[in-house]
């Protein structure tokens, strides 16, 4: 009887320790008062944060436009002219042409695309609980500067599980990029042929 309760006894120490053991080492237990729980993910849902707007923009433009106007008059008026019963000065005419023609044509083609990936903090829940976002990134390569500002409203359902979304899913979507350094000269016009652009009447 006393070897039974002597092995209840160990066996329920065992138990306990093995239960503390667990315990401790459970997933379930969290290591501080700020983390999520195990059983949520880390996509955004509250203000303050953030998310990856995966930016890939393309727009493309063909227009064409030709115009082809002619226009032609011929209009002529005879005379017959007599003076009294016995002189008769003949026929004599007036005639008149005239051409107007008009040709134009224009054609006009941009074609950009833009692929970048920019991380965004949530500034505003709204009541149907789609999230306001807005960020921004800046690059300095080599005197080289680029800073993009985006902005826009992301519904939670679009947000994949990596707390990513894509920029065509974010409605409002507005990006802006701004370009400075070595390289700006080059691609845009000079100032000469920015003024000609302007007071050119052709």
């Amino acid at each position: 009887m006393r070897t039974r309760i002597t092995l209840m006894l160990v066996l329920a120490a065992f138990l306990l320790m093995s239960v503390d053991c667990s315990h401790a080492n459970s997933i379930w237990a969290k290591r501080g008062k700020d983390m999520r729980d195990v059983y949520a993910d880390d996509v955004a849902r509250q203000i303050g944060d953030t998310l990856t707007i995966i930016i890939t923009e393309a727009s493309k433009v063909d227009n064409k436009a030709k115009r082809d106007l002619k226009k032609e008059v011929d209009k002529g008026v005879v005379f017959n002219g007599e003076i009294g019963k016995y002189l008769d000065i003949g026929d004599f005419g007036l005639t008149a042409e005239s051409t107007n023609e008009l040709k134009s044509k224009a054609d006009y083609k941009d074609e950009r695309s833009f692929v970048d990936r920019v991380s965004v903090v949530v500034v505003d829940v709204l009541p149907n609980r789609n999230l306001v976002v807005m960020g921004a990134r800046s690059r300095d390569i080599a005197g080289d500067k680029q800073t993009i500002e985006v902005s826009g409203i992301v519904r939670p359902s679009d947000i994949a599980f990596d707390n990513t979304v894509k920029s065509e899913q974010v409605a409002d979507f507005r990006i802006v990029s701004k370009n400075s350094g070595y390289a700006e000269p080059y691609t845009r016009p000079g100032w000469l042929g920015r003024i000609f652009d302007v007071i050119w009447p052709f």
